[in-house]
């Protein structure tokens, strides 16, 4: 995991990355959103370590994304669900998804298509401005100071 501190800089992006930014937490999220809840859903799916599952698992409800919900007779077994913190990252992971089918295809093509479960239609992760509309691009964009950038890093 990154340094947490940021002692010269304040940073959103490095601050998500705190929570989602390693390799296994960002597949346990994809597989979540793709209807995996259970433990061993996860390990068959990832072929992850049971520990490092857990511990993920552990950090990713901590954070608030991921709840866990007992199921069964006992209370030993759980369901992590998606919370509205982690169903936000959607946009994200679909992005995300989208920019690696371009530029890291499969042979065969999109592994997984982004459909709109009504119609069926293609959905696009796209930038808008609420004035003009979509179709931005990264260029067209302006970052700048907002009310927290010089604040200290807890801000």
């Amino acid at each position: 995991m990154l340094n947490s501190g940021y002692p010269d800089q304040v940073c959103s992006i490095a601050r998500a990355l705190e929570v989602v930014g390693e390799r296994w937490s960002l597949l346990i999220l994809r597989d979540a959103m793709f209807g995996v809840s259970r433990f061993e859903g996860f390990q068959e799916s990832l072929g992850i370590a049971r520990n490092v599952l857990t511990d993920r698992l552990d950090h990713l409800v901590a954070e608030g994304v991921l709840v866990r919900r007992p199921y069964g007779r006992g209370q030993h077994r759980f369901d992590y669900v998606l919370t509205e913190k982690g169903r936000e990252l959607g946009v994200a992971m679909v992005a995300l998804k989208d920019w690696g089918d371009r530029h890291y295809p499969a042979p065969g093509g999109p592994p997984r298509l982004s459909q709109h479960r009504d119609c069926g239609r293609t959905v696009d992760v796209i930038l808008s401005c609420g004035e003009h509309g979509s179709g931005l691009d990264v260029g067209d964009l302006a970052l700048v100071p907002g009310p927290g950038a010089g604040l200290p890093s807890a801000g």
